[in-house]
């Protein structure tokens, strides 16, 4: 008799696999960047009773998924490399973070806390989106660590990743692995007119005539731009900006790099 396996089965198989080889196999480019040391340090609160995502997103979940896409954290000098994954972490740190100003160790030590949007406003469905309609009594509200929202994000995630990302959207919040992947993977991939974050952080954006008219300048703030630019940027002072800010400072200093130019994105105009 022929078996059948899920597809939460058989990333279930390939994780159970992986965490059984020896560290040299398991070694990417960004595991010499970021050691689980360091991601822990990062990370200081993912794990607490108080977050709904504890024991969620492990470091060999984030170093599977980096495997996934070689390019990331392994092009350009060792500071770019460093300051590119610093960025990423205060990115998705942002859209998970369960911590508040007063809160132990500081407000930037508790990204990752979230593993989906709470009191998501809509079902996130496009409707007028043909090429990934939505299906029928599934939501695309933010989930995993850069919270992959709207169908035409899951369903394009799904094709690349091999998951169904508009009839399982699920698998985001339940499988760390894929949480992980989809989060590179918005990292990674272009969508234009946006250039992908990953070319702005290794210096790679080219910016076009209408980039310049909306002062949308290479640097951290234009990744900003890219994620959710549409709510914050072009507003001096918004707090979830500044916020993103607070992350990647306090994860380059970590890092031992510096953060570079062109930090907010305030009077850059949206994509």
């Amino acid at each position: 008799m022929a078996l059948s396996f899920s597809s939460e089965g058989v990333f279930l198989c390939i994780f159970l696999l992986y965490l059984s080889l020896g560290s040299e196999a398991r070694r990417s480019p960004v595991s010499s960047v970021v050691s689980e040391e360091l991601f822990n340090s990062i990370f200081l609160h993912k794990d607490n009773a108080a977050c709904p995502a504890k024991n969620f997103y492990t470091y060999d979940s984030f170093i599977m998924a980096c495997r996934r896409f070689p390019q990331f954290g392994a092009r350009g000098s060792l500071i770019t490399r460093k300051r590119e994954v610093a960025a990423f972490l205060a990115q998705i740190s942002q859209e998970t973070t369960g911590g508040w100003a007063t809160a132990p160790d500081g407000p930037y030590a508790w990204g990752l806390c979230f593993k989906e949007e709470v009191s998501p406003q809509s079902d996130y469905c496009n409707s007028t989106n043909q090429q990934w309609p939505c299906y029928p009594g599934k939501t695309y509200k933010g989930r995993g660590p850069i919270q992959l929202s709207w169908n035409y994000n899951y369903g394009p995630a799904g094709e690349a990743l091999g998951f169904d990302g508009l009839r399982n959207p699920d698998v985001v919040s339940n499988n760390s692995l894929i949480a992980f992947q989809t989060a590179l993977w918005f990292w990674m991939t272009e969508q234009k007119p946006k250039p992908s974050c990953h070319n702005v952080m290794i210096g790679k954006y080219v910016a076009t005539e209408a980039d310049i008219a909306a002062n949308r300048t290479a640097g951290y703030g234009l990744v900003t731009n890219i994620i959710n630019g549409g709510l914050e940027c072009g507003i001096p002072g918004d707090s979830r900006m500044n916020n993103r800010i607070g992350f990647f400072k306090r994860y380059a200093a970590l890092f031992n790099v510096d953060t570079g130019p062109n930090l907010d994105c305030a009077y850059q105009k949206p994509f």
